[in-house]
């Protein structure tokens, strides 16, 4: 929601003790989103398969439509039978001030959630990527890959503010990749106390995005690789990016490609999602994707994506 107005105007010195306040609020935006949904959106409009798993409420019904028409397998999403689905509420004044609220629903039954049912159902998981959820839920869901032998990927994301240490290193350890910001990558090394070289004796692959500087993939096993960004054609809006840059990653990942090849893709989807309004607003259209991708990136780059690249508009 945006508020045409200054949220201080309203608030009174001294009396900051008993707040009562009402915006009127002149524009109103409902956007679907979740780490999750935005991840899985971005895979199935490039033309991999994901499997979402999570949990929602009965209000997931439009939703559910929604991701399945764009390739979302939605089978392992528990609907809970008392909460609504999570779901973040904004409004933001002239001044670009925020008052926010993040309504868990029923997040808190992931933890319920139990993979290996997901795995035969599906005919087996090639990565499952656990991104910030129900801190139990992570933390089981981690575990769990662990005693199946999967190759999972850790990406704590906004739950590392509210993990500790112990469990920060539980969620990474192992791992095939993790995936971070440059603060987030700075707050794991503080809370657990590893350094950058203890994490990457316990990852195999470490993957930093760089906002504007691109991306930097990490490992023991090749010296570091920066990506670039693609140039966008406008900057609309950052919100999911990062979502959009690990759903193109990890398709590249699933087809086979180099892991500089998958850090392109999602370089170049995470630039798509910054020129649109919202998380899942973007459209890919094939041909121009490729096209885009050998500007930034060269031909062989072009070539190599374009026999996987199954995207819902030619």
């Amino acid at each position: 929601m945006r508020f045409p107005g200054r949220f201080r105007d309203s608030l009174v010195d001294g009396a900051l003790d008993h707040i009562t306040l009402s915006f009127l609020v002149d524009e109103l935006d409902v956007r679907r989103g979740g780490v999750g949904g935005n991840i899985a959106f971005g895979m199935g409009v490039l033309g991999a398969n994901p499997v979402l798993v999570g949990a929602a409420g009965v209000d997931f019904a439009d939703y559910r439509s929604w991701l399945e028409r764009h390739g979302v397998d939605c089978s392992g999403v528990l609907i809970s039978e008392l909460r609504h689905t999570a779901r973040f509420i904004c409004t933001t004044d002239e001044d670009q001030n925020q008052l926010a609220s993040f309504y868990t629903g029923a997040m808190a039954e992931a933890r319920d959630i139990e993979l290996e049912p997901v795995a035969r159902r599906v005919g087996g998981l090639d990565l499952v990527l656990i991104g910030p959820n129900d801190p139990e839920a992570m933390l089981r869901h981690t575990d769990e890959c662990r005693y199946r032998r999967v190759a999972f990927a850790a990406d704590p994301s906004q739950q590392l503010a509210r993990m500790q240490g112990d469990e920060i290193r539980l969620l990474i350890d192992g791992a095939q990749f993790l995936f971070s910001n440059e603060y987030e990558a700075s707050l794991i090394e503080q809370k657990t106390g590893w350094n950058a070289d203890d994490i990457l004796d316990r990852v195999q692959v470490r993957i930093t995005t760089l906002g504007a500087r691109g991306s930097r993939i990490e490992s023991r096993d090749f010296a570091p690789v920066h990506v670039p960004v693609p140039r966008e054609e406008q900057i609309i809006d950052p919100t999911g990016v990062g979502d959009a840059f690990r759903a193109g990653f990890l398709c590249g990942y699933s087809w086979g490609l180099t892991l500089e090849r998958c850090a392109q893709i999602g370089s170049l989807l995470a630039t798509y999602a910054i020129e649109t309004v919202g998380p899942q607003e973007y459209e890919v259209s094939q041909h121009r994707f490729i096209e885009r991708l050998a500007g930034a990136y060269g031909d062989a780059a072009a070539a190599e994506v374009a026999v996987h690249l199954r995207s819902s508009r030619p």
